[in-house]
């Protein structure tokens, strides 16, 4: 087993990132080419469909399905609110009326003479799609998307939790070997991007889900203690959707890791900035890896090579000579160190 690797995580103070931003279904794009934009300007929208909920009416009433639309009190395409009565039966007593309403407000879409059931669908749903990042429109998909692109530095992290979110960066805690503790957390970080030092506990999660933090950013935390927050156990997965009330990113592992020198030293170089930050990690095929992105006040053109922490290009052509590796294995876990030959 390996004891050391060469870091594939970015971790730069200037270059150029790319966005993809994609509608789940065609849509509407609603900025040009050229535009600039900001982390939460809307790029485009589109209307997802309702939920749909079948109602047996056959059974309910015990007719035949077949006759289904003869006991109906609504026709295909009517609109019904919650609780409005959709069909009923007609007894010879009142007293045996069986009367079914809608469980959810919406459109009759389908009544089947087969199975002797309504389908009613709930009122589609304005989904808006937001840039993420400061930047400018470089490319447009009709009904589809755009590329947000965006110069600025780019940190990435091992692991993390939580979707996309933006807002200024804050330090609390002065040195990157140093425990990000609840005391830490105050109702001034509320809606910002807090960067602890080596760890978090779940106290620390909870005071921060309480205080409306946007994210937290740390080197390690406990297995123990994600799982509290989260509810289950993380596994192998891909993350990004978890409701927590905030964004967890990871710049180290799992454990009481020091968040490495370079890495505190640059985020704490942009304090007050704005920033856009998200916890999608997915560690199979396609890699994606959550990150803290921190774009220039100014746009410029610019290349468009990433560069590695030692400052060179990334490549994956395995270790060389004059690579900065990092030791994985005791008693010099975390370490960073210049390969020799």
């Amino acid at each position: 087993m390996a004891h050391a690797y060469t870091p594939g995580l970015c971790v730069t103070p200037d270059t150029i990132i790319r966005k993809q931003r994609l509608l789940p279904l065609p849509g509407e794009v609603i900025v040009s080419e050229g535009d600039v934009v900001r982390a939460p300007s809307v790029v485009a929208r589109v209307e997802l469909p309702g939920r749909v909920y079948p109602i047996n009416i056959a059974n309910r009433l015990s007719i035949s399905p077949s006759v289904v639309s003869s006991y109906l009190l609504a026709r295909e395409g009517d609109s019904v609110i919650q609780g409005q009565p959709i069909a009923e039966n007609q007894p010879w007593l009142k007293w045996f009326q069986t009367q079914i309403n809608t469980p959810v407000t919406g459109t009759i879409e389908t009544v089947s003479h087969r199975t002797g059931q309504v389908f009613v669908r709930e009122p589609p749903q304005e989904l808006e799609l937001g840039a993420y990042v400061d930047g400018w429109i470089t490319d447009v998909m009709p009904e589809q998307g755009v590329i947000v692109e965006s110069r600025g530095a780019l940190i990435q992290g091992i692991c993390g939790v939580g979707g996309e979110t933006h807002g200024p960066i804050v330090l609390a805690v002065q040195d990157p070997q140093e425990t990000l503790k609840p005391e830490h957390l105050i109702p001034d970080q509320h809606g910002c991007i807090v960067i602890g030092g080596a760890f978090a506990d779940q106290a620390a999660f909870f005071r921060a889900r309480a205080l409306g933090i946007r994210a937290l950013v740390v080197g390690g935390v406990d297995d123990d203690d994600l799982k509290a927050l989260l509810g289950y156990d993380l596994g192998v997965a891909i993350t990004g959707t978890e409701q927590i009330g905030f964004t967890l990113i990871l710049t180290e592992g799992f454990g009481h890791i020091p968040m490495a020198k370079r890495t505190f030293e640059l985020l704490a170089a942009h304090i007050g900035q704005q920033a856009s930050c998200s916890g999608a990690t997915q560690i199979r095929a396609g890699v994606i890896r959550p990150e803290i992105v921190i774009p220039q006040r100014r746009y410029e053109e610019t290349s468009d090579t990433a560069l590695r922490p030692n400052g060179t290009v990334a490549t994956t052509d395995g270790i060389q000579i004059g690579d900065l590796v990092r030791i994985i294995r005791e008693p010099y876990f975390g370490i960073f160190v210049r390969v020799q030959a």
